[in-house]
């Protein structure tokens, strides 16, 4: 919960994004996610429609999802850290990181795999109807949208938006015209764990706009 003091912060950072974008092309869901995670990046190129690329179906069926309890998978601690924690409390969302458990460790060197890859394999049960969110690792996006095109898995929400070089922006571009799950995407290399947590956030705070629970 914000102090005082903090929400001042916040509220001028907001208004200040506000007056530097102008008039933008998002609608009135969209738009409250990329004002959020241009504020976690200071990163005004996720204000070009170009940039940042939503699913038709992905802001409505991420609520609906994640105001009914759903699971949260992420591929690193890093998304959790951003996330505001009362979201989950409130709404009963398990949140799910399987990097750093010593079995996902074994199992990726004998399969010869990223553990992101495998840690996501791991997770089906909960990414079935959950919401999936990566910001750090492309193979685990990768990952992801092979089990979604195998049919073994289908997300409310992909919101894949990893930061790097070796497959990043290619993962992101697969996952834009992936026609299995609703997802929230950018081009480019530009991401990481912050976009994915201001994302959430977003998505939380929508819900709460919108319903009393």
């Amino acid at each position: 919960m914000q102090t005082k003091k903090g929400q001042s912060i916040e509220d001028a950072s907001m208004k200040m994004i506000e007056d530097e974008v102008g008039p933008h092309e998002f609608n009135e869901k969209e738009w409250p996610i990329v004002r959020r995670i241009i504020h976690s990046t200071a990163d005004f190129d996720f204000a070009n429609k170009n940039k940042l690329v939503f699913h038709k179906d992905a802001i409505e069926s991420g609520m609906n999802a994640l105001k009914n309890g759903c699971s949260i998978v992420v591929d690193v601690n890093g998304v959790i850290g951003g996330m505001n924690k009362q979201n989950p409390k409130d709404f009963g969302n398990n949140i799910v990181c399987n990097i750093s458990k010593p079995e996902i460790m074994e199992l990726a060197k004998k399969e010869g795999k990223t553990r992101s890859q495998v840690s996501m394999r791991a997770a089906i049960s909960d990414m079935d109807g959950g919401v999936v969110a990566i910001g750090n690792a492309p193979t685990a996006l990768q990952e992801v949208i092979q089990m979604v095109k195998e049919g073994i898995v289908k997300p409310a929400l992909i919101i894949g938006i990893p930061v790097g070089f070796i497959c990043a922006a290619e993962s992101k571009e697969e996952l834009s015209k992936l026609e299995g799950a609703p997802f929230i995407t950018n081009i480019g290399r530009k991401g990481g764990s912050s976009s994915v947590s201001a994302t959430i956030n977003a998505i939380f705070k929508l819900i709460r706009a919108e319903s009393t629970f």
